[in-house]
């Protein structure tokens, strides 16, 4: 949700984030403890802090790392925000919670292997692996910090409130003029004047100036060295002692830096994602989840996107994209299938082809033999138009399938849409 509003607050207007949708990252998404390790290496403040797995792993960070500690922080680790106020499926509230150092492992342990569910998992949640421990720090002050990508600036925005810790978008609706919005010019790079003019946007209290004019320019060469496209802080917080402390951050990283930054991205969570993601990504598909009950196969992103409006059109909905490009292989093409046919939402699959690159007759193949691998249980409607449609039409007829054709985009979607209602 709070990425969602950055692109806003990056914009003319301020609004709340609308109600969650199951989409693909075209990003990478590191958890809470591992974005505190990296920021910690770039010479950021960040509280003492240790991810543990198992609750023999608290009772030794407990005894190793915090012998001193009357209390702790536990916080469950899963990509997606409002962990706080989330619900585990086992009946425990609150993905976070400040407890005795004593009681860490009986928190810890209605965290662990089980599914917390907040506003932007959806209802299926996400199960937690690891819960991070930390220091419980003793603020003075919270404020909010982020760094994004802005189109109107065309570089990197920061953004500043002189109040976090709290809903950013519940704070942007009311008091939009507490966000401030800090262009940076990406070939002169974070001047002075610039983190300056962020640290006012901050207001600290008690944190030293020029220490907090440096901390901000760090995160700035850590936004920019390691390729993020969201670094968010909230809150950034002051201590009694002064420090600014990066308390809580959210960091995401440009899948397109991948072969540059691949200990970054040797950080991925798979268990984290959308196994029907996971599967296409491995096979090289361009696939995005979506929650309705027509899957579809289109080869081309803008035909995939005007399949899924027509199937809109005629009274159903799109279970996906999947756009399987114009140099599929035949094994790929049974890669879709299956991972179109592990969704049991699915109730009809409707396959457009346009041969031009890509050619009728290897979707036709990779049809068949997807069905000879996989027991297709829903209908199958099938529209196919280009080079060596001829060929392909000739293939899915000797196959023996039960196949519903169609003659154009139209005709197939009205099919699509009839078939996943019977």
């Amino acid at each position: 949700m709070v990425r969602g509003l950055l692109g806003k607050l990056a914009g003319r207007s301020l609004s709340v984030a609308g109600k969650w949708q199951q989409q693909q990252l075209r990003r990478l998404n590191i958890h809470e403890y591992q974005g505190a390790e990296l920021m910690s290496k770039h010479g950021i403040n960040v509280p003492k802090g240790v991810a543990v797995g198992s609750i023999d792993e608290v009772k030794k960070a407990i005894r190793d790392v915090f012998p001193n500690q009357s209390e702790v922080v536990v916080k469950s680790q899963i990509l997606a925000g409002g962990r706080g106020l989330g619900t585990f499926k086992n009946g425990f509230q609150g993905g976070v919670h400040i407890v005795k150092a004593d009681q860490a492992e009986d928190v810890a342990g209605k965290m662990l292997g089980q599914i917390l569910v907040t506003k932007q998992t959806g209802p299926q949640g996400k199960i937690v692996s690891k819960v991070y421990l930390c220091e419980k720090l003793s603020l003075v002050n919270e404020m909010y910090f982020a760094i994004t990508l802005d189109r109107k600036s065309a570089g990197p925005l920061i953004i500043a409130c002189k109040k976090g810790g709290t809903s950013i978008e519940d704070l942007a609706e009311k008091h939009p003029e507490l966000i401030i919005k800090v262009p940076i010019d990406v070939f002169t790079g974070i001047t002075d004047e610039d983190a300056a003019n962020v640290v006012d946007g901050l207001s600290p209290k008690v944190a030293d100036r020029s220490a907090s004019i440096e901390q901000v320019k760090k995160l700035y060469e850590l936004f920019c060295k390691c390729d993020c496209t969201l670094l968010e802080i909230n809150p950034m917080a002051e201590t009694s002692d002064k420090q600014l402390v990066a308390a809580d951050a959210k960091m995401n990283f440009d899948d397109n830096a991948a072969f540059r930054q691949k200990e970054i991205f040797a950080l991925r969570d798979p268990t984290q994602e959308d196994p029907r993601e996971v599967a296409a990504a491995e096979a090289d598909l361009n696939y995005i989840g979506l929650d309705g009950e027509i899957g579809c196969m289109v080869n081309g992103a803008g035909l995939a996107m005007a399949t899924m409006d027509i199937i809109k059109l005629h009274g159903g909905t799109p279970a996906n994209f999947l756009d399987v490009g114009g140099n599929a292989s035949e094994n790929q093409v049974v890669e879709a299938f299956k991972i179109l046919t592990s969704d049991e939402k699915v109730k009809a699959i409707l396959v457009n082809i346009f041969g031009g690159i890509m050619k009728c007759d290897v979707i036709a193949s990779g049809i068949v033999n997807a069905a000879k691998q996989v027991q297709l249980k829903v209908p199958v409607v099938v529209r196919l138009e280009g080079t060596n449609v001829d060929q392909g039409k000739r293939i899915l007829k000797e196959s023996g399938m039960t196949l519903i054709t169609a003659e154009d985009l139209d005709d197939a979607a009205e099919k699509a849409v009839k078939a996943s209602a019977s």
